[in-house]
């Protein structure tokens, strides 16, 4: 099913973003895990909407329930099935995109597939606000994860033309993660906070919107994650990343700088460092043949800037079959990137784990 992912660690999201609620059945988790909810909320508190003035202020404090899987903190060997309610929509802004599909967006699509009958308030099960439920599965891989030593968390690369420094692709730190995931504009130079978050407030003003680069680094990986061919751990990344709205690109490494390389100069030399094994630098991003080499995990996704924008945008009346001017009301975020770090994680925590159980 397209809205459920991975292989010993699966999950599926349910729900449409103005539905009664969203949520995620998670299959695969083994018992007797520890699973701190109070760090898992935290952890959705970053992804909530309504909490910035760079944000869309629909507010919803994405509570979780768990109604299923959870017995005293532990996992039980049930299904895991958690649910976040809708407390603050409003659907009218929506009525008329049946017949005028906003440009940028999926309205024309899926009308095309299901012929009228998808639910098109605030996006229905196309929206952003599915993430959600991808962080309460992402939230519980990170804790699972770090009880074996591998840390997750990105940062913000760029918005617009206003540029973060890179992590050191072989010496990004557990301790810079833990900063990142503490909360807070998820940057490495903070000085660039300011900049980019005024970049969001002008372009708010003009009633358009913005894009970025968001840059996810795990370390703590051992050798040995993944599988060759499809079964890969870019593979893997790759799929569920694709799967949050906005996403256009993602690179592994160097990526596609890597096409104006030598190969000598793109090949990483292997080193010993005490008694393990390591490479003198990290152009492969982490991964050989799909496969974890114990170097920093390392990649970037691309998000597109938000299509729904203030300004008068030409679209079609799909009845009349005639041109027609299109105002996009409700509320949208001028900018996603910051809202999406998290979701990031989520998104690289559940693929790994997912790995680890495969491997």
């Amino acid at each position: 099913m397209s809205s459920s992912f991975g292989e010993r660690f699966r999950f599926t999201i349910f729900g449409q973003s103005h539905g009664a609620a969203i949520g995620v059945t998670i299959e695969g988790l083994p018992a007797g895990q520890t699973i701190d909810l109070g760090r898992l909320q935290a952890f959705l508190a970053r992804r909530a909407p309504g909490n910035s003035p760079t944000a869309t202020q629909r507010k919803e404090a994405d509570e979780i329930k768990i109604l299923s899987g959870l017995v005293n903190g532990r996992t039980c060997g049930a299904p895991l099935t958690a649910v976040i309610e809708n407390t603050n929509t409003r659907s009218g802004d929506y009525s008329d995109l049946r017949d005028c599909p906003r440009p940028g967006h999926a309205d024309y699509t899926a009308q095309m597939k299901f012929g009228g009958f998808q639910d098109v308030a605030g996006g229905g099960h196309f929206s952003g606000r599915l993430t959600a439920p991808l962080c309460i599965a992402g939230g519980i891989c990170l804790q699972l994860l770090e009880q074996r030593g591998v840390f997750i968390a990105a940062h913000i690369e760029s918005i617009a033309s206003v540029r973060d420094r890179r992590f050191d692709p072989v010496g990004v730190s557990r301790e810079e993660l833990l900063r990142l995931q503490s909360g807070g504009f998820p940057v490495l130079n903070a000085d660039v906070e300011k900049e980019m978050t005024q970049a969001i407030l002008n372009v708010k003003q003009e009633g358009d919107s913005l894009g970025g680069v968001i840059e996810c680094a795990a370390v703590g990986l051992p050798a040995g994650w993944g599988d060759p061919m499809f079964g890969g751990i870019e593979n893997r990344i790759a799929q569920i990343v694709f799967g949050i709205p906005a996403i256009r690109g993602i690179e592994f490494g160097t990526g596609f700088a890597a096409a104006e390389m030598r190969g000598s100069e793109h090949n990483d030399a292997f080193v010993m460092d005490g008694e393990k094994v390591r490479t003198g630098t990290n152009h492969h991003g982490g991964v050989l043949g799909g496969i974890t080499s114990g170097m920093p995990l390392i990649f970037r996704a691309t998000v597109k800037p938000t299509p729904s924008i203030a300004r008068a945008q030409q679209s079609v009346s799909l009845s009349a079959g005639t041109a027609k001017t299109l105002e996009v009301r409700g509320r949208h975020d001028p900018c996603i990137v910051p809202r999406a770090v998290p979701v990031i994680e989520a998104a690289a925590a559940c693929a790994l784990y997912d790995a680890f159980l495969c491997s």
